[in-house]
Parts: C-alpha cells; structure tokens; sequence
C-alpha cells in the first residue's frame, strides 16, 4: 500500500467514524459525554465517566436502551479545558444531542448562553452556576440535586449541630478557579447572620500539589474548622498537610468533590477522621450496580479499570447523572408521545424530574440518594446531602440527610439570578406559574 493510499483510507475511516453518530441519532438518543480522561484532574474525570458511561451502556445491554430506543454515548476528551469543552460542544451538538454535562465549572459558565441558542439543555449536576437553580431566569440549564449554594448551606449546618459555629472561625481553602469562587458570596452572607469569621486560603492550580505556605497560614489562623472546595491533585496534598500541622481531621470538610475514592487513597491511614459531603451512594451493593457489573463490566463493555472501583464515590456520581438523564428521556417520552426527542423535549423532561423514593426504588436504587424533584421555577431539587468520613481505608456514611437552608439560599439565587440576567436584554426567560 503506498502512503499516498494509507493516507485516503484513514481519511474516509476518519470520516466514516464521524459520520456514525450523526446517522444513528436519527433514530437513538445521542448523549454526548465532556470527559476528561487526561490532564491535571484526570483521577476524578475517569471515574465519572466510566459511572456515567456505563449505567447508559446497561440500560442498552439489558433493556435496549430506553423505551425500546438505543442510547448512543460517545466521548469528547476536554481535558478539563474550557476552551476545548467549547470545541467539543461545537463538534457535537449538531449530531442531535439531548444535553450536555459539563464537569467544569468554566466550561458549564461558556455554555449558559449557548444553552438556549441552540436549545439544549446544560445539566451541571451540583455544580456550575448556582443562580441557574432559578428556572424562570435559566430555563435551560439546571444544577439539581443542589447548588453549591445550598451545600455550602448543609455544611455550615453539619457544623452548627457539633459543637456550634456562632463565635467560631472557619477556614476555607479552595482552588483558585470560578469552581472555587462560587460558593463564596454565600459563604460571606452566611457568616455575618449565623455570626462566624472567615479565614479564605486560596490555592492555584500551579499550587495543588505544593501548599506548605497555606497550611503555615492555616497553623497561623488557627480555625476550628476548615472546609475544603478541592479538585484533582489538591485534596490529597492538603489533608496530607493538614495531619501534618495536626490539625483536627474530624473538623476538616471536604465539598463532595473532595471527598472521593481516589483523593484518599493514597493518604490512607493519615487521613481517618477526614470529612467530605457526598448526595449519591456508596458502593455496589445496589440493584442497578449489580445489573452494571453484570450487562457491561463482566462482557468487558467497559473502560473501568477494575470490578472493585465499580460503586466507589466518583463512579457512582458519574451513573447517577446518567440516572438523572435517562429518567429525564423517559419523562420527555412519555409527555411528548415521542420516543426519539429533541434538545427541547429533554428540557421539559429534565424540568419534571421526580425521583421519588419508591423511583428510586424502582430503578434498582434505594437510598442510594435523596428525593430529588424539580419544577419550572426550581431548577435545583432542594436536594440533601450527607456527611461521610474516611476510615483510613474507605469511606463511611455519618450523618442522615441534611437539608439546604432554602429560606436563605433561596433569595440570594434568585437575586444572582436577576443581577446575571439583567445586563443581557436578549437572555430567554420564562413565566413559571
């Protein structure tokens, strides 16, 4: 074969690959996945889309995809890159894309405004933009189980109920991104009506795994409790620091993107007592995981790199947001009488979420979160979490479900909402009754 040849063949193998997705969505459910399988954050990117792959990949192997119609799920790496999370929507979004599922805090904030261009919808699962938790003034983008706003809530709340936080310092160590920014303004609020200080201790990216000069500070500051808004390499780096100034790790709490399998592993027996938020269960002990592990990981259908990390923190996040999304198909299914939808039918799928305990239940999933129910004005579900904590080898749940502070949280998302909105005379809005 001359290279001249080669050169062709790989060209229209190329094409024909591409090609695929686009004439199969016509009729299947195409779900793009934004993945980040390489870069700095990789060890918490891998899991959730393995978790998030998988549980659509069952739903195909065992049921034939979702009311007898295929799921097509088809990965673009973005590295955790707002810029390259961008280049992967423009890539994807015209193969008929039901939404999008950022991972990113930076890459969910470029495609707000895209969302209702192109009507599809954002789903940035308890993360991204917390105002967009306000349906009238973000119809297309939602952030359900809960805002990073209402976490932040439940957090200060865990704190309240040991020991009391008003009078207290509180330590906040976050990465130096729009992800860490976020919950700040609600932080600030929140300290001056419950009656608490802030320490802030900012790590950039360059910094995660290098923190001795913040931990220094920390010693210096001396909070009786920190709490983390940590990603990637950052978290074990900092609980590592903080049992080196012997910091209390039972007063140390991580956001629940601080919390997983792959931050403690490595720490192990130096990180018992460490504390972390989570809204989604743990382990495989689940119907669903068992029909996961058989339909797709036992046929070797899956990209997991071992059985036992099938059921760990970030696995299950990432088939909960799968669960999340094909509930949302069902329900567009069933309101539109369709059974291949569009961007827009999702969105009123996703807008009438309601995964009630005895659904959970049914989906082979009981307890393994709380209710979650979403409406037009109500974007975010009001969803609890819970408190787990490391004992030097896996992660325990502590605590029951522990609801946001809605009657605070709630005006202040409205209010980020509106001031979002208000310099942006074209923004879609909507009338919820």
């Amino acid at each position: 074969m001359t290279n001249r040849t080669f050169t062709a063949l790989a060209a229209a193998l190329v094409v024909a690959s591409c090609w695929i997705p686009v004439a199969q969505a016509q009729d299947s459910l195409y779900i793009p996945s934004l993945t980040y399988r390489t870069g700095p954050f990789s060890g918490g990117g891998t899991p959730f889309a393995d978790g998030y792959a998988d549980y659509l990949n069952m739903l195909n192997e065992r049921d034939g995809g979702i009311n007898g119609v295929k799921i097509i799920v088809e990965e673009c790496e973005t590295a955790y890159n707002s810029q390259k999370g961008v280049e992967c929507y423009e890539a994807t979004k015209d193969k008929g894309a039901l939404a999008y599922s950022p991972l990113s805090t930076g890459i969910t904030l470029a495609l707000v405004p895209k969302a209702p261009i192109d009507k599809i919808p954002v789903f940035s699962m308890g993360y991204g933009l917390s105002a967009a938790a306000a349906g009238e003034k973000f119809p297309w983008t939602f952030v359900y189980p809960a805002s990073y706003w209402s976490q932040m809530s439940s957090i200060l709340k865990y704190i309240d109920a040991n020991d009391g936080i008003r009078g207290k310092k509180i330590g906040f160590i976050y990465l130096d991104a729009a992800y860490g920014l976020e919950p700040i303004p609600l932080l600030d609020q929140l300290s001056e009506s419950m009656g608490f200080t802030v320490a802030k201790f900012p790590v950039g990216v360059k910094e995660m795994q290098n923190q001795s000069s913040q931990w220094l500070n920390v010693r210096k500051e001396s909070p009786d409790w920190m709490i983390m808004w940590g990603w990637g390499a950052m978290n074990p780096t900092a609980i590592r620091e903080a049992a080196k100034i012997r910091f209390p790790l039972d007063r140390f709490i991580g956001n629940w993107w601080a919390g997983s399998h792959n931050d403690l592993k490595g720490v192990g027996e130096a990180g018992k007592g460490y504390l972390a938020a989570n809204f989604s269960g743990l382990g495989q002990e689940y119907p669903a995981l068992q029909d996961v592990l058989a339909h797709v990981v036992d046929k070797g259908l899956s990209k997991v790199s071992a059985r036992e990390d099938v059921g760990n923190v970030l696995y299950n996040r990432g088939l909960f947001n799968a669960v999340v999304l094909a509930e949302a198909v069902r329900i567009a299914q069933d309101r539109t009488g369709k059974k291949v939808i569009s961007g827009a039918d999702m969105r009123e799928g996703l807008e009438n979420i309601d995964l009630s305990e005895e659904r959970l239940s049914e989906l082979g999933l009981p307890g393994f979160t709380g209710e979650l129910k979403g409406s037009c004005a109500d974007h975010e579900g009001g969803g609890s979490i819970f408190i787990q904590q490391w004992n030097g080898s896996d992660w325990e749940k502590v605590t029951d479900l522990i609801a946001p502070m809605s009657d605070i949280v709630r005006p202040m998302l409205e209010e980020a909402a509106e001031a979002y909105v208000s310099d942006k005379p074209d923004w879609q809005s909507q009338t919820c009754s």
